[in-house]
């Protein structure tokens, strides 16, 4: 397996435990929709994404968007958002 496809498949596995967990929640919640914050708190998933040269304010959530962003574009999660908060459920 080539490196590019070695590190694709790795990013896929943790896509798929981001979906795991979301399904997993999904009960804990009355409408079944997992907040997005509470998926970001309880896996760690907050990281400064830029150089230490570089200046960020804070830890964001960069990581969880992008995996994320794979399981919409693979229909397996619904990601909503309403007013500052924002939501997902798996299909």
């Amino acid at each position: 397996m080539s490196r590019k496809d070695q590190v694709r498949s790795l990013v896929q596995q943790l896509a798929g435990e981001i979906y795991n967990y979301i399904k997993e929640n999904e009960a804990r919640f009355k409408d079944g929709k997992v907040p997005t914050a509470i998926i970001k708190k309880e896996l760690e998933l907050n990281f400064v994404c830029v150089p230490k040269a570089n200046k960020q304010h804070g830890a964001k959530g960069w990581v969880f968007a992008a995996l994320a962003r794979m399981l919409e574009d693979q229909e397996k999660i619904e990601y909503q958002k309403t007013g500052n908060r924002s939501f997902c459920k798996t299909k």
